[in-house]
């Protein structure tokens, strides 16, 4: 694995140790940023059930002034700490080892964040709660978007809240990733 573009571009990082993470493969993350935008103008990151850090390193590297990265598992974290510190990019970022739940509860009052990667252990999924939390609490910006990445069995509902669907991705027989951005308000009406 490595980072793709931007300003940490060819840095390699590492996977979590073990068969309990499956870290997102640098085609499909290649492939995600140029669809959410290759590069970023500051703004804020959230990576919850972060594992190796990967997707908010990535966002660190194309623009993003700050992350922050959500995962319970020592390993992760151990791992996330490591690779922030190949890339050089501890000083703009944080890492919380705590459950996903209780870090959203936690963030809710911070200023909102640009993008929000959501990339649960596929068995583990509960994508809707937490984009309902994230959408309920105000955590996105209205220009943010929030990506879900999931088994492809998984279909997820067209809107939440105010926040709809802008983008379907199927990678594999088991990746897919689902983009949700507010909508726009001619349409709430």
């Amino acid at each position: 694995m490595r980072v793709i573009s931007g300003e940490r571009k060819g840095t390699k990082i590492k996977a979590v140790p073990g068969d309990n993470t499956r870290p997102t493969t640098d085609k499909v993350k290649e492939s995600l940023f140029n669809v959410i935008g290759p590069y970023f103008n500051g703004g804020r990151a959230l990576d919850l059930f972060a594992g190796s850090g990967g997707l908010g390193i990535e966002a660190l590297s194309r623009g993003c002034e700050e992350a922050v990265f959500v995962d319970q598992h020592f390993k992760a974290v151990q791992t996330i700490k490591e690779n922030l510190m190949t890339t050089r990019l501890v000083e703009r970022s944080r890492v919380l080892k705590k459950d996903v739940s209780v870090a959203l509860t936690e963030l809710a009052s911070e200023t909102p964040f640009k993008l929000i990667f959501l990339d649960p252990p596929y068995a583990k999924e509960r994508l809707v709660e937490h984009v309902t939390y994230i959408e309920q609490h105000d955590m996105l910006t209205d220009n943010g978007v929030i990506v879900c990445e999931h088994g492809s069995e998984i279909e997820l509902p067209d809107r939440i809240g105010r926040l709809e669907v802008v983008k379907r991705m199927r990678y594999s027989t088991v990746i897919s990733i689902t983009l949700y951005e507010f909508m726009e308000l001619e349409e709430e009406a």
